[in-house]
């Protein structure tokens, strides 16, 4: 039986795009390590809230979506970070559904 997703995720605005697309750690060649994939919004979540000191209901309107999902955006990056600094995951910037605006 087929899990029903609910709506497509809207497109989010992105300012920045990010320069560097991988993370990992050091010594271990990235090929012999398992990776996280960051969504580009994601990381726009991180940089607004965390770098920026933007507030969630800011950064939402920011990036065009409802505070409810940037939440859940912001919560997935936090959650997807913290397991490849503990764990010693790559970390590989990519894809998503943005719209850049920077």
């Amino acid at each position: 039986m087929m899990k029903c997703r609910g709506r497509p995720k809207s497109p989010r605005r992105v300012e920045c795009s990010p320069e560097v697309l991988y993370f990992k750690p050091r010594g271990v060649p990235l090929s012999e390590l398992e990776t996280v994939a960051l969504a580009v919004e994601e990381l726009e979540a991180l940089r607004l809230v965390d770098l920026e000191g933007v507030s969630q209901e800011e950064a939402a309107f920011r990036m065009g979506i409802s505070r409810r999902a940037f939440w859940e955006d912001l919560q997935s990056a936090r959650k997807k970070v913290a397991l490849a600094l503990t764990t010693g995951k790559a970390i590989e910037i990519s894809g998503g559904s943005y719209i850049h605006t920077g």
